[in-house]
């Protein structure tokens, strides 16, 4: 905290010199020139102070974290606006304000960390994963990269991460089709009933005394070649 203190101060003041050379030419006053010089470095200052103070609550300061390279970024801009042409130049105005960026938002990293190892060690589990502002602005550089490089496919991999992540308009969500009846609770589930087909044959009633001796007199006589009432006697008869 101390070492990033006087690097801070440090970078301050080299970042302040430039800067206020390039804003003392367009705005004429020397006082306004010095007080806008100082606002990139002052918010940088002013974004990393809550970002440390909720690292030390566990938590992961991304919106703090991010402003504050905001910030650091647009100092860097203008020191390399402010600086001569060449690389050298351009090195020598950048440096400071590069160095401070990486070293505040890595203490800021090892803080939160460290907070949530004596968490872990005290029983109370917080996530530790996070998407630091590092992490992705070097996933944007490397997407930029892969762009140069294989445009069709970047573009079509970019739309669909895009649709996938967001299927509908922001604000709506999708339409989901109707579900269908649910059986009622404690009732058995109903079994389907058999289509038409063909059924299965009777089961054999037990033969009775008249169908006994209907058939005796079957086997004795050709019965559909005899009138009714001699039919019927001969039943009655047992098929004499």
């Amino acid at each position: 905290m101390a070492a990033l203190a006087v690097l801070a101060a440090a970078a301050a003041v080299v970042s302040w010199d430039a800067q206020y050379v390039m804003v003392r030419t367009v705005k004429h006053d020397p006082a306004i020139a010095a007080l806008e010089a100082g606002v990139p470095d002052v918010g940088a200052l002013v974004f990393a102070a809550p970002g440390i103070a909720l690292a030390l609550q566990g938590r992961r300061a991304l919106r703090a974290r991010i402003l504050n390279l905001g910030c650091v970024g647009t100092s860097l801009a203008m020191n390399a606006l402010a600086s001569a042409p060449g690389w050298r130049d351009l090195a020598i105005w950048v440096m400071p304000s590069a160095v401070y960026a990486l070293a505040s938002d890595t203490l800021i990293g090892v803080i939160r960390a460290w907070v949530i190892g004596r968490l872990r060690h005290a029983g109370q589990v917080l996530a530790d994963d996070e998407a630091t502002p590092m992490a992705v602005l070097g996933g944007l550089l490397l997407w930029l990269l892969r762009l140069a490089l294989a445009p069709p496919s970047t573009i079509s991999g970019f739309r669909r991460w895009v649709l996938d992540e967001c299927p509908v308009a922001p604000g709506r969500t999708a339409t989901s089709p109707a579900p269908g009846p649910r059986p009622l609770l404690g009732l058995p589930p109903t079994r389907p009933r058999p289509g038409p087909g063909p059924r299965p044959p009777a089961a054999r009633q037990p033969e009775g005394k008249q169908a006994r001796m209907i058939a005796l007199a079957g086997q004795r006589h050709d019965l559909a070649r005899l009138p009714l009432r001699h039919v019927s006697s001969i039943a009655k008869c047992g098929g004499a």
